[in-house]
């Protein structure tokens, strides 16, 4: 049951098994092989839609404050038959407070003071300014500005800047809960320390983590119970099929974008 709720498909645990066979001896296969197999079958089934985990707001000062404009989206670039689907913009945005930093590092190609990036299926924003607590000195808001000959698809849509970040508007978005697992144990094998010590010793603390405040896209407000999504740059997500509901959403992380298998069939 939890597998289902975390939004393992059978599929992926059977392509799983098929590939790691039945051996006479104990053996401990990577995790990152079963994660391999669920991206690659998500990747196939998963809607791309846009949501936010940690939001910053971000306001665009030269844009109209009454306008709305609906941009076109890809569903799923895997498969042209699961269409597209229109997802709002406006004036007030959120984006992730990590894809800010007021003092970047090199080779930062996120948003940051004086620099471009590009919204996902929308136009290039430079920063302007940024607005902090007065006590605490955390940022609060990001100002910009947008260059409005640079929407996508449009004819100066080729514009290059090294930056995409995803998105989503402050007035539109639905509140959801995002539920983030990882790894329950710190160590491949938990039993077989040799020192003989408990196996919860190595028991993950940050094995679970609950954001209560993400914004998601509009498109989600009626998502099912069970339905597979692919939050784009975050990972895989599954509505949680008993605490979510009409008036709470609740998504699981089912597995990260980041395929560590791959990394690992490549050093072998």
């Amino acid at each position: 049951m939890w597998l289902r709720r975390r939004g393992y498909t059978a599929e992926a645990i059977r392509n799983f098994c098929d590939h790691i066979g039945v051996a006479k001896r104990d053996s401990i296969v990577e995790v990152g092989l079963l994660e391999h197999f669920i991206r690659e079958d998500l990747n196939k089934r998963a809607l791309r839609v846009m949501g936010v985990l940690r939001p910053l707001r971000l306001v665009i000062e030269n844009y109209p404050e009454d306008q709305v404009e609906e941009l076109l989206a890809i569903n799923n670039p895997e498969d042209s038959t699961m269409g597209s689907r229109t997802i709002p913009f406006s004036r007030v945005l959120y984006i992730e407070q990590e894809d800010f930093r007021e003092d970047p590092p090199k080779k930062f190609f996120r948003l940051a003071p004086g620099q471009e990036v590009r919204l996902r299926y929308a136009y290039i924003i430079r920063c302007t300014s940024v607005i902090k607590d007065d006590i605490t000195g955390e940022i609060q808001e990001v100002r910009c500005t947008y260059d409005p000959e640079t929407r996508s698809g449009g004819p100066q849509a080729s514009r290059k800047v090294k930056g995409t970040l995803h998105w989503v508007s402050a007035a539109h978005a639905v509140i959801a809960e995002v539920r983030l697992y990882d790894h329950l144990f710190l160590v491949p094998d938990p039993g077989g320390d040799k020192e003989g010590k408990d196996y919860r010793t190595f028991l993950n603390p940050g094995s679970l983590e609950r954001l209560l405040q993400c914004y998601v896209e509009p498109s989600l407000r009626q998502a099912k119970a069970g339905t597979h999504f692919q939050f784009e740059r975050q990972g895989y997500f599954c509505v949680d099929g008993v605490d979510s509901s009409e008036e709470k959403l609740v998504f699981n992380r089912t597995v990260a974008l980041r395929d560590s298998w791959s990394k690992i069939e490549r050093t072998k």
